[in-house]
């Protein structure tokens, strides 16, 4: 998350829980290792604000009359847009700069207040006051989706920000919620079906556990050369084993990232560049494996090898064409679109061909179809691109089908 600009000039009070006459929080319920506070805390460091700009307790920071105050309860949990919307709320220029947030489960409870120090001395404490009280001071109740889009376009789906309170009988049901928040709508079929559940058990353990992001991203890579070692010298079996649990922590780290706060720019470029780079090198190595030859002229002289590697550069290639000419990732735009990319010739689906291959005695087979495969994807993904070419020429937008309101 990029920091919001003008995070410096705000102040924030994260309203002390144990104060809420309503809340029954004992003692803080830790969500995904982290408690509320913390949790809050990560998020605004993240959008600009510094530790010295928070204030914890039962009574608000001092504030110029004029200065900027955010104030938030500490026994519920924000969707990160959401936050970051309430920041940049309070930087407008122009229009209302104060607000009451509340909780659209609770219409009568105010969660999170935009304002100015001019108001804080007729604030409540923990913001324990009644709607009704707070819109005699003039500042208007907004829900979620009055703040924040319901599609998330980072994340490829329709899935409006959550506000969630927090207690031990609903720890589960908002951990589970977090999760689905931080899992893209649009990915392969092994992502999106089967490693969903264990991934979330996983990311629950490594979470209580404080495990970082790029230490389980470290890993990763490690069982990337793991793999292209066995592949290299034909082991396909064991190769695949390792391959697959890649993938597997692959979809854990950027999970953990998200439900902890731990996002970095780092961990992105490790995540993604791993991503990137590597499929290719276990393709070149199965193909060694399977010639017993380490000698890098097989690249270009064997056909199968050669279609594959270029097919996935033009397969990139096109898919920033289209993001690049229609502002938009060419698996958003229809439903079609969508579906084909659970199926399209990525790592994932790839490795189901290989696997199959291995497991009918064919490892050869197994390349074969992933040739085949790759040049059915490009055939489809460039008559979209001239279909979308098309389209714009005519006048028509090029939007996502899962756009706002519209249920993915």
């Amino acid at each position: 998350m990029k920091p919001v600009a003008g995070a410096e000039r705000v102040q924030v009070w994260l309203a002390d829980s144990a104060v809420h006459a309503e809340s029954d929080l004992a003692a803080p319920v830790e969500v995904w290792g982290l408690s509320p506070a913390e949790r809050l805390c990560r998020t605004l460091r993240a959008a600009g604000v510094s530790d010295e700009q928070i204030a914890t307790g039962t009574s608000g920071p001092p504030v110029p009359p004029d200065g900027l105050l955010l104030v938030f309860r500490t026994d519920y949990v924000f969707d990160e847009r959401l936050i970051r919307a309430l920041l940049e709320q309070s930087l407008e220029r122009s229009g209302v700069r104060s607000l009451a947030l509340v909780d659209p489960d609770s219409p009568a409870t105010i969660v999170a207040l935009v304002t100015t120090g001019s108001r804080i001395a007729a604030l409540p404490p923990g913001l324990t006051a009644p709607v009704a009280e707070v819109q005699q001071e003039r500042l208007p109740c907004r829900v979620p989706a009055d703040l924040v889009p319901a599609y998330s376009s980072a994340l490829r789906k329709y899935d409006p920000p959550y506000l969630l309170r927090v207690c031990a009988d609903s720890l589960t049901q908002v951990e589970n919620r977090m999760f689905r928040a931080a899992y893209k709508g649009i990915t392969d079929v092994v992502t999106k079906w089967v490693w969903p559940l264990p991934a979330r058990a996983v990311t629950r353990l490594l979470a209580r556990v404080h495990v970082s992001p790029n230490s389980v991203t470290g890993l990763s890579w490690a069982l990337v050369g793991v793999a292209t070692w066995l592949f290299l010298q034909g082991q396909y079996g064991p190769g695949l084993v390792a391959a697959w649990l890649m993938t597997f922590l692959d979809t854990v780290d950027g999970k953990l990232a998200r439900v902890t706060c731990t996002s970095s720019r780092m961990g992105h470029v490790l995540d993604h560049g791993l991503d990137l780079v590597h499929p290719p090198f276990w393709y070149i190595a199965w193909a060694m494996g399977l010639a017993g030859s380490f000698s890098p002229a097989l690249i270009w002289h064997d056909p199968v090898v050669a279609i594959i590697l270029g097919g996935y550069i033009i397969g990139r290639l096109l898919e920033g064409l289209f993001l690049l000419a229609f502002h938009l990732e060419i698996h958003s735009w229809r439903p079609i679109d969508s579906f084909f990319r659970t199926i399209t010739a990525r790592r994932n689906p790839n490795l189901i061909l290989l696997t199959l291959g291995v497991l009918a005695g064919r490892p050869d087979l197994g390349l074969w179809l992933v040739a085949v495969w790759t040049v059915c994807s490009l055939g489809f993904h460039t008559l979209r691109l001239g279909q979308a070419g098309i389209q714009r020429w005519r006048g028509r937008p090029i939007q996502t089908w899962q756009g706002v309101g519209t249920p993915a």
